[in-house]
């Protein structure tokens, strides 16, 4: 029994690692993409711009891609181990980050490989990506924020496999805010990027959403 105990926490330890190491590669590149890569493409010369799209984007895509699914299957390693203990904080966390994977996956990735070869819809097909990549930022700040704050911070939790809700939280609470997070990844299949065009723009609104999805699961 002991050793079967061991075990477990064994692998729940090194999934938790590995979520934190591949993460980091993840989300690091993401702001690399976002706050250099894109701000020097707008000012580089067309020769320097195309040597980086043909030889450096690829080998940043690749380590992005494979962060971001690696960071996806470890985070439902934990969600299996976390079970019943989980939290509301985990659970938006979670949501964000599922839908940031599928962003790189689905969106990101498949329109950047028409940019880097060059197809005919390259331009509308880097707007897609562009668009997704800058609403995965927006997400990565309330999302990083809700992973802490599941460990701590109170709130709603499903002890024994019954939903019990605490520390403010409530039903209404939790549906407001995954319809929050859901219209704005509506907005990153088929909408504009407003005020997350510009760095700044994209850094403030991730904070001021971070601000208001922790009020309305803690107020409303």
């Amino acid at each position: 029994m002991e050793i079967a105990i061991l075990s477990s926490s064994g692998v729940e330890y090194l999934a938790r690692w590995g979520h934190f190491l591949f993460g980091v590669t993840w989300i690091g590149l993401l702001y690399y993409f976002n706050f250099v890569q894109t701000e020097y493409f707008k000012e580089a010369e067309p020769a320097a711009k195309a040597d980086a799209l043909q030889k450096l984007a690829p080998r940043a895509l690749w380590w992005f891609r494979w962060g971001a699914m690696f960071t996806f299957l470890t985070g439902l390693i934990l969600l299996f181990y976390k079970g019943p203990s989980s939290n509301l904080y985990l659970y938006a966390g979670a949501l964000m980050g599922i839908l940031m994977f599928l962003n790189v996956w689905l969106i990101i990735w498949p329109n950047q490989q028409k940019v880097i070869g060059g197809a005919e819809d390259a331009a509308s097909a880097g707007a897609k990506a562009g668009l997704a990549s800058r609403t995965n930022t927006l997400f990565s700040g309330p999302m990083l924020f809700f992973m802490g704050a599941s460990s701590h911070l109170p709130a709603g939790s499903m002890p024994d496999g019954a939903y019990s809700l605490a520390a403010g939280a409530s039903m209404p609470a939790l549906l407001v805010t995954v319809l929050v997070i859901l219209a704005i990844e509506a907005n990153a299949i088929w909408g504009k990027t407003g005020p997350i065009t510009t760095v700044k723009g994209v850094i403030v609104s991730s904070l001021v959403l971070t601000l208001i999805l922790y009020l309305i699961l803690q107020f409303l």
